[in-house]
């Protein structure tokens, strides 16, 4: 069986690598084509050219090298068309995924998969339809997706979410994280700005001050900041003005399997945390870690977000766990002296934070088969 897989991006490319892991699992004759990154290539796919190209977000970003973009997805679509594999697979990377898609359904009848369903829940729920022309079966990250993408026309199923599959830290690495940072048995605080420059010099300073009234009230409180590798040096500048000297996990120098463990630790260790809008979110689940969310934007972004919008929470707690526990500051909302309250009255009482997260991870699989295995028994069943 011949398997053309494409993945734009990291996070595509862990979930391509573990759904390749799956398929070789359930069958020894499939052979692999197409695009990724380390993962993918760690179970045998020889990438037709850098995943790295595609890596690009932003009209800023992407405009300047449009005509090579496009100039990929010809390739890359001419590729299949002409190597007829029994299946094309696209992961997540729809601005990518879905013009190959597009390209090879107008010259071939080759099978289509796409791993990762649009948040037609959210937004554009036209999107759904748009993408069944091009695209046979979809493999979806939440329980509630499948239902959607059938309405228009393709099959799907859900597979589980990717962060049920990841490794969490132990009490003893929670502990051994406050004793090697001299917290003891204070409370902690997580602090998560983002992980692009954007979003750290948008909300650092916001999220400085949101401390304030945590402090106030919890004088012995630490301060734990989480630095993407990427952003560090602009976190340790903005932190610097910041009511308590936080302690920042800086992964620079550190190898990648080292930094992941000392993140999990810290997520382990913290009795709360504020964070920026995003999968984060389930990340803090996982490690049943209460949360608020917090996001600041442009008025006129936060606007036009809002009128699209078709649910009331962006956070994914809420919205799996069908539940509004995670408190969440968006656009005009993201104010300092609001989010330090929400912040100490979740440290108090986080109770029904807890369930819902358990709740959560429950839904996305935490437990069950590996998301990998699961989507590769999907991709197979329906061929």
């Amino acid at each position: 069986m011949r398997i053309f897989i494409i993945a734009g991006e990291p996070s595509g490319d862990k979930l391509g690598g573990a759904l390749m892991a799956g398929l070789k699992s359930l069958r020894d004759d499939i052979t692999f084509d197409g695009i990724g990154g380390p993962d993918m290539q760690a179970e045998g796919l020889i990438s037709r050219f850098p995943m790295s190209e595609l890596s690009v977000m932003g009209i800023a970003e992407i405009l300047p090298k449009y005509r090579a973009l496009m100039a990929r997805i010809n390739e890359t679509a001419a590729a299949v068309v002409e190597t007829q594999p029994d299946l094309l697979i696209t992961i997540d990377s729809p601005d990518f995924s879905l013009r190959v898609a597009r390209r090879v359904k107008a010259s071939s009848s080759v099978r289509t998969v796409h791993y990762v369903a649009p948040t037609v829940w959210a937004w554009r729920p036209r999107r759904a339809e748009k993408m069944a022309k091009v695209i046979d079966h979809v493999l979806a990250l939440f329980p509630f997706e499948p239902p959607l993408m059938t309405v228009g026309g393709m099959t799907c199923d859900f597979v589980g979410h990717p962060v049920v599959a990841e490794p969490l830290a132990t009490a003893e690495q929670a502990q051994g994280f406050r004793a090697s940072h001299g917290i003891g048995t204070a409370p902690v605080l997580l602090v998560l700005p983002g992980s692009r420059r954007g979003e750290v010099a948008r909300l650092a300073e916001i999220f400085g001050q949101s401390i304030a009234p945590v402090l106030a009230e919890v004088p012995e409180l630490k301060v734990v900041v989480p630095a993407a590798a990427p952003v560090a040096d602009l976190v340790l500048e903005q932190v610097a003005g910041w009511p308590v000297a936080p302690i920042v996990l800086d992964p620079r120098g550190m190898t990648l399997e080292a930094a992941a463990e000392l993140k999990r630790a810290a997520f382990k260790a913290a009795d709360v945390a504020l964070a920026a809008s995003g999968t984060v979110s389930l990340e803090l689940a996982a490690a049943r870690t209460p949360m608020v969310i917090a996001y600041n934007m442009n008025w006129l972004t936060f606007r036009l977000i809002r009128a699209m919008a078709l649910v009331d929470t962006v956070t994914l707690v809420n919205l799996v766990s069908e539940t509004r526990v995670v408190p969440e500051f968006l656009g005009p909302d993201c104010q300092p002296h609001a989010i330090g309250q929400a912040l100490l009255d979740v440290l108090v009482a986080p109770a029904a934070q807890q369930e819902a997260m358990a709740l959560t991870m429950e839904r996305l699989g935490e437990g069950e088969e590996a998301p990998g295995l699961r989507a590769a028994r999907s991709v197979l069943a329906r061929v």
